[in-house]
This record gives C-alpha cells, structure tokens and sequence, in this order.
C-alpha cells in the first residue's frame, strides 16, 4: 500500500453509507467473495496464530487493512460484512478437506470473521439492522443460486463466535429478541426488518396486536407456560394406574388428564413437524441439533404410547388390559424425555444456557467414543458367541449383549464365564478395552470439550442466544398459533386458506387470534405501553444519567464549582481534560504499531535535516565557484 493510499483511508471517516434499496446480484457478489479471499491470501500467505489475528491491538488487522477490504467492496459497502462471513465458510470448507493446510486456511478464516466485525464496528446505528439482516444470494459451485440468507444468519450457522459476540451484533438480536425489530414482507417477498415503532401509533389498543405473539420474547414466555401446565398434566397422567385400577370402566374410558395430555401431545407434535418441514424448505441441515432428535424420540413416544391406548378401548377382549398396561409403560419412558427438554425452555437464561452448550458439546466430542465402542462391541460380541459355538451348542445372543452391558456399566459377571478359560480370558479383556481404555478416553473428551466451553464461555453464549432468537423467526410463519392453540389452526382455520382471498384469511386470523389470546395480548400490551416505558426510563435514569463522561457530556470533563467553593476561588479543573489524556498510552495500537509509528517520525526527522544539511553544502558549493 503506498503512502497517499495509507492516507487516504486514514483520514476517512469510519462508518458505512445506508444501505441501497437495490440489492447487488449472485453473480456481483460471487466475484466480490473471490475478490475478498485474494486479498485475505495475500494477507495470510503463512500460518498465522489465531490468537494474534482476533486481538483488538493486533499487528495484522490494523485500520488500514480495514480500509483496504472496504475499498475492495467498491459500491457494495453495506454487503461485505456477507461477503466476508461467506468467505470465511468457504476458508473453513478448505481447511476441513485439506489437512496439510488446515492451520493456514484457518486462520484465514478467522482473518475474515474479525475484519467483518471490525467493519460492523464501523456502522452507523441506522443502518446497522439493514446491514446485519438484510437478505443475499451468490453463486454455488454448481452454478445455483443460493437460499437468501443475511449476514447475521451465516453467522449463526457458522457459529461465529467472534462475530457474534460484539456488541453490534448483540444490539441486532436483542432488537429481535424484544421485538423493536420485526419481519416485515416486501412487494418481491422477502423479508425486510423494519422498526416497530415505525409500525404502530404507540396507542395501548395499537399494542393489542396479533402479531406481537411472533417476538420472541413473548413467545418463549408463553412457551414455558405451557410446558409446565404440560408436566403437571403428565403427572397426574401417569397416576391414574393407581388410582383408578379398582374402577371397572378405566380399561373402557379416559379420564380427563389423559385427554388434555395427548391433545398437547399431538399440537406439540404438529409444531414440530411443521418446524421441521420449514427448516428442511427454507433453512440449512445445519440449523438441527441434539434437541431435535430429543424432540422426536419424545414425539414418537407419545404417539406410541396414545395408540395403544386407543387399540386398548375399542379391544372387547381380555387384551385389553395388557394393551393398557404398555401404554402406560411405553408413557413412562417419555418421563426423561420432557424434563430434559425442559432444558430448552429455560435456555434465555444464561446459567440454564451454559449448561445446555456444554451438554451439546460433550455429546458432539463423545462420537469418537461410541464409533471406537461400536467397533469393539462388534468384534468382541462375535468372538464371545464364536467361543460359546465352539460346542455346538449356543445359547440367546441377548445373553452376550447383556454380559457385555453390564461389564461396560462396571459391574461384570464373571461368574459367567467362569468354566470356560478361553471364555474368560476374552471377558477380562473387554472389560480392560472398556474400563480402563475407552471409559478414560471418554471422561478426556468430556474435559476437553467442557473446557473449551468454559475458556469462552461469553461468546458462546452470545451466539447460542443469537441462534435461539433467529430460529424463533428464521422459518416464516404469518399467523403465530403456538401449541395448543395450533390445533384451532390447523383444523379450523387453514382451511379457508384456499376459498379466501389473501386479505380476507388475513382478517380471520386477526380475529381469531385476537380473541383466542385476547389476554395474553392485553397483557403484553400493558407491558409495552406502561410497565416497559417506566421501567427504561428509570433504569436508564438510574445507570446512566448525565454522567457517561464521554464527548456527549463535556460537563463532567472540565467541571465548574459552584457554592462556596466557586467563593473562594477553588477549582476542580486546574489542568485541562485534553491536558490531562496527552500522558495516556495509546492503548488502541499495539506496542509494534507504536515503535514502527516513533520510527516513522524519526525517518521523517532524518530526511528533513538530510535535506537541508544537502541544501546547505549545494549553497557552498555554489558560493566558492562564485568566488
């Protein structure tokens, strides 16, 4: 970069221009993707410790290469943050499937997370949820067009950490999160992020509105309502054996806790099923996770065990009683199941969201372990069956299965095994592979993974609230029915979908809605016009004030007495503020930036009495010719 290059962009100012209401094409931002990873290999040619690129003083990411990339973007300004989050997942795809690079590629990529950060930083408040939420495409090796996605969504499904955590990003999804940003659809039919104090008159009736049941503030809310009406439900379910065993008609009837269960049941099913078809149509395989097959084992129980207890009341036979019986067996298993998934109904609080993100981590990092186990259960359990046909005679390999359980649980039998050495011998090696091998394998995993959690635990939380947030509202739905209400929806609404007009089904769901959640959103209202209003104002009279010290309040840099002490001459300000900061170390550039600074002044010194020590010989010189 040359000098007047350098300062130039040093003399910019740093903040990006609004957003432009023309999207820029796939094509334009494939090339300027490609143009993007140019510039990060120039930069990074060598290995580069991560470390040393994400520090806030660092020697790589300095201003000017900031400036750099964002001249890089020519026009296009408001999408390089997308631009640069593309680029990094396509750094990481390199590192994944090149090992003999995976330390530089990676570090590439971290590269790019930061600059697109530091360039977030940038941004001016008012355009900053264009910029952050607004929709791209590019183009796919194939030659397809991508699914649109913003900047904010590639993040999350990167897992940018980095990205994530700063505080711009964390304005966005709290934006999202209470609702003062909501979905709004476009006359192309995507969906744009508008202010909701822009939407409304800030009237209370204005507040009664359906579609304040999509913030996801109100909806995870009204999420844990549910779900504890639902374990009280289950547990007066699963007490009716005892209590109503003596009655002749309970093979015959339900009672009414077993009703309102398997309603919730199946509404909780739809949800998912309907969650899970527009996570497959709109979204990425990536947006899954561990709480989805927890869901569906749930799901597939409660549909199990509700249809043998149907197959159980229209049963005249003696059967009967055995088909309600393993209902009611096959309901026990979802015990586990629902209180586990209470876990992600409490995961907006912090704590509950640690542990989550640690348990999540652990299961990934145990794969190792149960594909090593896997394979060794595999040759062990034939060779324990091969050993027992070695007399022609063999008994259940259910027995073999069950002796290799209970030696990996560290309670063997080896009395088993106890007339055949061979048979033995075997034994007293799977429990050593078990035991002492992979079990200590396992119990590594699990203290590696909890403490890389715990070594950053801020941004992973952040970008766990980040990912909860979006995918709240990531998968489009107009009318919000959360379960059990869905079921009204789906029987008694969404039907009319296809004999009325567009306006007219809007109109319908307003009013049922409005009457379905008429308290709920009386509620709501309450808080957004009364309670919330009182409370900003006192929260921000309180921790705030008047005394931020920053340029906004010149006040309390240089303040004036008043009193007596203004009386008797006394003054707090003697010296300047700007006086008083010239001893400061510049803490925003690292101790080389500062040499390499110090030593630009010094050359500049230099080449000044260079030059006129030259200009002074050139005058000599030419006075003695004269002479």
């Amino acid at each position: 970069m040359s000098d007047g290059f350098s300062a130039e962009f040093e003399s910019s100012q740093p903040i990006l221009p609004p957003a432009k209401t023309a999207k820029p094409s796939p094509e334009t931002l494939s090339k300027l993707v490609k143009r993007l990873r140019a510039l990060t290999l120039r930069l990074l040619p060598v290995e580069v410790d991560p470390k040393a690129i994400n520090e806030p003083t660092s020697r790589i990411i300095t201003p000017q290469v900031i400036s750099a990339y964002r001249a890089a973007a020519g026009d296009f300004d408001e999408a390089l943050p997308y631009c640069l989050l593309r680029a990094r997942a396509e750094f990481m795809w390199d590192s994944d499937h090149n090992a003999a690079d995976y330390d530089e590629n990676f570090g590439r990529a971290i590269a790019c997370e930061v600059i697109a950060r530091r360039i977030i930083h940038l941004s001016v408040p008012e355009c900053l949820a264009a910029v952050m939420a607004t929709r791209y495409t590019h183009i796919q090796i194939d030659g397809d067009e991508s699914d649109p996605a913003s900047a904010l969504e590639m993040a999350i499904d990167s897992h940018c950490t980095i990205f994530l955590s700063s505080s711009e990003s964390q304005d966005v999804v709290n934006s999202l999160w209470k609702g003062d940003l909501i979905q709004k659809t476009n006359e192309k039919f995507d969906v744009d992020y508008v202010s909701y104090s822009e939407s409304q008159t800030g009237s209370f009736w204005s507040h009664v509105n359906p579609s304040r049941l999509c913030v996801p503030r109100y909806q995870n809310f009204f999420r844990i309502v549910v779900w504890l009406f639902f374990l009280v439900v289950y547990s007066q379910a699963v007490r009716l054996p005892v209590e109503r065993l003596a009655d002749p008609s309970y093979t015959n009837t339900m009672d009414a806790w077993e009703i309102i269960l398997y309603v919730i049941a199946l509404s909780t099913l739809i949800e998912d099923m309907n969650r899970l078809f527009k996570l497959l149509r709109f979204v990425t395989w990536r947006a899954f996770s561990f709480w989805n097959i927890v869901a569906f084992v749930t799901n597939s129980l409660l549909l199990a065990a509700f249809i043998l207890r149907m197959i159980g009341l229209h049963d005249n036979t003696d059967y009967s009683s055995t088909l309600r019986l393993n209902s009611f067996q096959v309901l026990s298993f979802v015990a586990p199941f629902i209180w586990m998934r209470l876990i992600t109904v409490f995961d907006g609080y912090k704590y509950v969201g640690m542990m989550q993100i640690c348990v999540a981590r652990m299961l990934q990092e145990s794969g190792i372990f149960f594909a090593l186990l896997s394979i060794l259960a595999l040759g062990f359990g034939q060779a324990m069956y091969a050993l027992d046909a070695a007399d022609g005679t063999t008994e259940a390999p259910s027995g073999v299965v069950n002796a290799l359980v209970q030696a990996l649980l560290q309670s063997p039998d080896f009395s088993r095994y106890a007339s055949s050495p061979s048979g033995l011998t075997m034994y007293y090696l799977w429990n050593v592979v078990t035991v002492i091998v992979l079990l200590n394998v396992l119990i590594s995993l699990f203290a590696s993974a909890y403490q890389d959690v715990v070594d950053d635990a801020e941004a992973q939380y952040l970008a766990f609230f980040a990912g909860k947030t979006v995918g709240m509202i990531r998968a489009p739905d107009s009318y919000v029915y959360p379960a059990p209400f869905n079921l009204i929806e789906t029987l008694l609404v969404s039907p009319f979908e296809y004999w009325f007009s567009e306006k007219r089904y809007a109109k319908l769901n307003r009013v049922v809605m409005s009457v379905l959640f008429f308290v709920p959103l009386t509620i709501i209202a309450f808080f957004e016009t009364i309670f919330k209003r009182q409370q900003n104002d006192w929260m921000t009279s309180w921790l705030h004030g008047e005394n931020e010290g920053d340029t906004s309040y010149p006040e309390v840099r240089d303040p004036e007495v008043d009193g007596s002490d203004a009386a008797a001459g006394l003054r707090i300000s003697k010296v300047p503020f700007t006086e008083l900061i010239k001893v400061f170390p510049n803490t925003a550039q690292s101790s080389e930036a500062l040499m390499l600074e110090e030593i630009r002044g010094l050359r500049k010194q230099l080449d000044a009495v260079m030059r006129k020590i030259e200009k002074n010989e050139k005058n000599g010189k030419n006075g003695g010719l004269s002479e």
